[in-house]
């Protein structure tokens, strides 16, 4: 049911459905409760604190869901409007022969980037189960391609994501989804500490894989997205809050460069059950040397 009406939904151009998206995620925006104050108040954590702005991201979170039909089912047309002028940080990572960790936050279009980076090499994606397990088919009809292939956030996710890398090829992960407890150290995150994955680190530090971070910027009047790479200096340094610490620094200039975009309501700042307290920003200072 829910694979037919996202197919059916794919077959609308993509300026209504980003016109419908931006509708509806106003109109989410201005319903007072919860999601509405956290929007505000991550995005105030970043600078951005105008309310021109808020809405304006709520705005872009709504065109966010809506174009994902279109960029599941109907990939072909939508990778024809992807423009990229940053291809050659992918191929000169790619050429050291060690795999590639892309990471893609919750920026732009971040379900075109997988499809799009297939164009260049296999890539294995890691998701987490959904909750409603009625939504499983839609997803797996989704993620699942020739080139694209989706595992979950588990041990054997984390297995096959070693074999990708053994074999040369790329992996792909959202940096900044909050952890399970074990799963993360604390690092600053625009001025204030967030719980964040430790799993890039231990994936990309012993072998020297590089990493990449990448978003799809989405573009007016449904013309399409624009990709974006930033590479992540190297080498990483041993410790895992330094490697969250200097991931954490590198998406925050990736977001900077187009910040209506980020999904500044997803609940970054929580503690999860079980983790340790979050300690103050100052004791971890974020390093961005070499990142541009």
């Amino acid at each position: 049911m829910l694979v037919a009406l996202f197919r059916l939904l794919a077959r609308l151009p993509l300026s209504v459905l980003h016109g419908m998206g931006r509708f509806f995620g106003v109109l989410a925006y201005l319903w007072p409760g919860k999601y509405r104050r956290r929007l505000r108040a991550n995005a105030a954590q970043a600078g951005y604190g105008a309310p021109r702005f808020a809405r304006e991201a709520a705005a872009q979170a709504g065109a966010m869901i809506f174009e994902m039909p279109k960029v599941w089912f109907q990939t072909d047309g939508c990778l024809a409007r992807v423009r990229s002028d940053d291809e050659a940080i992918v191929q000169a990572a790619r050429a050291e022969n060690r795999g590639v960790l892309f990471m893609t936050p919750h920026l732009g279009c971040f379900e075109i980037m997988a499809r799009h980076l297939t164009r260049q090499l296999p890539l294995t994606v890691m998701f987490r189960p959904p909750r409603q397990p009625a939504l499983a088919p839609l997803l797996d009809a989704a993620r699942n391609t020739s080139r694209l292939r989706a595992v979950p956030a588990t041990m054997q996710g984390v297995r096959e994501f070693v074999r990708a890398l053994r074999r040369g090829e790329g992996i792909g992960m959202l940096p900044d989804q909050a952890p399970k407890e074990g799963d993360g150290v604390w690092a600053p995150f625009f001025g204030r500490m967030a719980y964040t994955v430790t799993l890039p680190g231990k994936l990309a530090f012993p072998h020297d894989v590089p990493v990449i971070l990448t978003a799809g910027e989405r573009l007016p009047r449904g013309r399409g997205w624009r990709v974006h790479y930033v590479r992540v200096p190297g080498p990483l340094p041993a410790d895992a809050a330094a490697q969250a610490a200097l991931f954490n620094a590198a998406m925050e200039t990736l977001i900077r460069r187009f910040p209506q975009q980020y999904l500044w309501g997803y609940n970054r700042y929580k503690t999860p059950r079980g983790a340790p307290p979050a300690p103050d920003a100052g004791v971890a200072v974020a390093s961005a040397d070499g990142i541009q």
